[in-house]
């Protein structure tokens, strides 16, 4: 009727213990990003102007696996016709790291933010978390 529990050796207990475990890596979270262009005089030709760099850098970033979706934000007027010029005020995207710090850490240094074009001021990075499949 009464069952015997058996309790593991002392030896046993310790070799279990003392095993290496094996460090899983730490999780990656996906992050919005909302970069902000400055609306000072000159912002849109100084976006111009480092664009190039900033598109270098950004195709690293999607190759490394840190952007996962990401582009220009343009004002509601811009998608008037297809003819309308696209008028640029800033730049969002979604993006995987450890850590808040890593994406604050990279968006400072992208050309954009150095060369100031987009307003750190009103820049926002929060934790996101996505209703659908990203890329």
């Amino acid at each position: 009727m009464f069952r015997r529990f058996v309790t593991p050796s002392r030896s046993l207990l310790r070799t279990m213990s003392s095993a290496p475990v094996s460090a899983a890596p730490p999780a990656r979270k996906l992050f919005f990003v909302w970069a902000p262009d400055k609306t000072e005089e000159g912002t849109f030709q100084k976006r111009l102007s480092v664009r190039e760099k900033h598109l270098v850098t950004a195709k690293e970033r999607i190759e490394g696996g840190f952007i996962r979706l990401g582009g220009m934000v343009t004002t509601p007027e811009s998608i008037a016709t297809p003819d309308t010029p696209k008028k640029m005020i800033g730049s969002t995207f979604i993006c995987e790291a450890e850590s808040l710090d890593e994406v604050r850490k990279k968006v400072e240094n992208d050309i954009y933010y150095t060369s100031g074009v987009w307003d750190p001021e009103k820049l926002v990075i929060l934790p996101f978390f996505g209703a659908t499949t990203i890329p």
